[in-house]
């Protein structure tokens, strides 16, 4: 994928989830933009994703970008550490970790400050897409043990 183009990926194993995780990590995630669908079985969300892609060779170039992301096969959602009302809180995006067996399971998505969001799934369907154009920012995300 080069540096400049839009993040089109789709996982269906721990595997492939695990390089979605990778790319957003980090993202900003607003409450508001959250959705679940039931009848669908599809739940949502917008992330104001760091373009991690994009720091490679020039460590002064930070961007970030807009980035749907949908889990398929979802059959319930829960959320814990923050309420579906606080419609004006950001949470940070720190990883997507699944745990599906052949019967289903679960997919954590867990963000800092203790939140996270357990969806219960089938199995593992996801989908990420970038949208809109890449815009700069200052501000890099720091990890004290040195990963990106």
């Amino acid at each position: 994928m080069p540096p400049d183009g839009p993040l089109r990926l789709r996982a269906e194993d721990a595997e492939d989830l695990a390089v979605i995780s990778a790319c957003l990590q980090d993202a900003l995630v607003s409450v508001h933009d959250l959705a679940y669908d039931r009848e669908a079985r599809t739940f949502m969300l917008v992330a104001n994703r760091f373009r991690w892609e994009a720091t490679e060779g020039d460590a002064r170039r930070f961007e970030r970008t807009l980035c749907g992301i949908a889990f398929g096969e979802v059959a319930n959602v829960a959320y814990r550490g923050f309420q579906r009302s606080e419609e004006d809180r950001i949470l940070c995006l720190l990883a997507i970790r699944p745990n599906i067996e052949s019967d289903g399971g679960t997919i954590d998505l867990d963000f800092s400050g203790s939140a996270a969001i357990r969806l219960t799934a089938a199995m593992i369907r996801c989908r990420a897409r970038d949208f809109g154009e890449p815009w700069p920012t200052a501000w890099h995300p720091d990890h004290p043990d040195g990963t990106p």
